[in-house]
């Protein structure tokens, strides 16, 4: 008999709908495989679920809180469920973006300066940095709550706009253009340049067709490619992540050394518009291929 694969999607993150958009993708993939799908829309009856469903591995397709932070996978390691991409202390360490700048620092990977304050001080106290800077919750993905204060004047947040929990990660606007590199296995595929018509590269961005121009591989002088390469595995290597990883990067060329990691993102999406499918495919592997390489390499543990 084919092996049963429990795709878990939906969920109740800020990113539901992105995510029922991967999973359907990556269940029919599966399918194609000659894989038997059995497609959950995650709710809490969770662990119910899979006891009843009997999965032999799970291929987690759920974006954002719960699904992307080592919370599910914890529950999967109860339940000695093997699943795809990273481990609970990956997954959390790269959900939460001020732990994870500070690992990134411990190995010499370069973020832009930040600090992490609460919403209230940000809200009531005096600006945390000059402008222009960038606030963003500490644990969302997909550019999720994302905003740019870029003068003295403009107010980052107003009373009852921030549903996004009480912390807040304020970093330094980093000018220039947006890199961004997949890591399968152990193997940085490419850097692409994400260049938005319009705007910053927010959640509309990466979800809307026609919304940026994807660039791959990215112009940039060889060097400077091969640290971006480098940086990337690095990162995914730094936080124990398996599977596929995403490094979201900014380049400010008015600097010599103008590279910043942003973030590393372990369940990167795997929509139509999807940049690590894309990846993938200028390296040979189709989206089909890279399912089943995920699902064939799922485990528990780290």
């Amino acid at each position: 008999m084919s092996r049963h694969v429990a795709v878990l999607m939906g969920g109740w993150s800020a990113e539901r709908e992105v995510s029922l958009v991967s999973g359907a993708a990556a269940g029919a993939a599966l399918r194609e495989r000659g894989y038997r799908v059995s497609e959950i829309d995650v709710g809490r009856d969770l662990p119910q679920r899979l006891a009843e469903t009997r999965p032999d591995v799970v291929y987690n397709a759920l974006h954002g809180r719960f699904g992307e932070d080592g919370t599910v996978q914890g529950l999967l390691e109860i339940m000695g469920i093997p699943y795809t991409h990273s481990g609970v202390l990956a997954s959390s360490l790269a959900m939460n973006k001020a732990m994870a700048k500070r690992l990134f620092a411990s190995v010499g990977l370069r973020s832009p300066d930040g600090c992490l304050t609460t919403i209230d001080t940000l809200r009531n106290g005096a600006p945390p940095m000059a402008p222009p800077y960038v606030i963003k919750p500490n644990n969302e993905g997909s550019s999720v709550g994302v905003r740019i204060v870029r003068t003295r004047e403009e107010r980052p947040l107003e009373r009852n706009d921030w549903p996004f929990g009480p912390e807040v990660l304020v970093e330094r606007y980093v000018p220039g253009r947006e890199l961004t590199v997949a890591v399968l296995g152990d193997r940085p595929l490419t850097v692409t340049e994400i260049r938005p018509r319009q705007g910053f590269y927010d959640y509309h961005a990466k979800y809307t067709e026609h919304a940026a121009d994807h660039l791959l591989p990215a112009p940039l002088p060889d060097a400077l490619y091969r640290q971006a390469l480098a940086d990337a595995q690095a990162a995914h290597r730094a936080l124990g992540c398996r599977g596929v990883s995403r490094a979201d990067f900014r380049l400010d060329e008015t600097e010599p050394d103008g590279l910043y990691l942003l973030e590393v993102n372990t369940q990167p999406g795997m929509t139509p518009l999807s940049l690590v499918p894309e990846q993938a495919a200028h390296v040979g592997i189709s989206f089909a291929d890279l399912v089943e390489q995920l699902v064939e390499a799922a485990r528990c543990g780290t």
